[in-house]
């Protein structure tokens, strides 16, 4: 057999068998895995029951009719035309008082006089700028690092 032959038969081979596989309706490949060789997991002991066997609380089954193709929200109901009710007076609610707020009180006079008399304060002194390591290349302004050891 040549080489595109026996390309072609096992392409049909695959095909086939996939064909073949599709059209039973029980089939279930993960069975396979469910042998007791393959499970090592132990079992929880009690007795197993659906949490709710009904569905879900709140949430309807199946797709809601507003997706589904063609469909028609319902009529609305034809509003009566009865004569309106004469309205009634209503009683005029009272105003809110208005919240009061306290004043701030003034400050005594012998705080504002010794705010108003305090001398300014000394002008601060300023830091010379810190030095490099004698000897370095260093600009005053950048940290002051150590020099690497000479080469030898």
């Amino acid at each position: 057999m040549t080489n595109s032959t026996a390309r072609i038969v096992v392409t049909a081979t695959a095909l086939s068998l996939g064909l073949l596989l599709a059209g039973c309706e029980n089939f279930d490949p993960t069975a396979i895995f469910d042998a007791e060789l393959f499970n090592t997991k132990k079992k929880l002991p009690g007795e197993r029951k659906p949490v709710f066997p009904e569905g879900t609380p709140g949430v309807s089954r199946g797709v809601p009719p507003e997706l589904v193709k063609g469909y028609q929200p319902p009529a609305e109901e034809p509003q009566q035309a009865a004569v309106p009710e004469p309205p009634k007076p209503e009683a005029k609610p009272k105003p809110k008082p208005k919240p009061k707020v306290a004043a701030k009180p003034p400050a005594p006079p012998a705080q504002a006089q010794s705010q108003a008399q305090l001398p300014d304060p000394p002008p601060m002194r300023q830091q010379p700028p810190a030095r490099a390591w004698p000897g370095s290349t260093q600009s005053p302004g950048a940290v002051a690092w150590p020099d690497p050891p000479p080469m030898r």
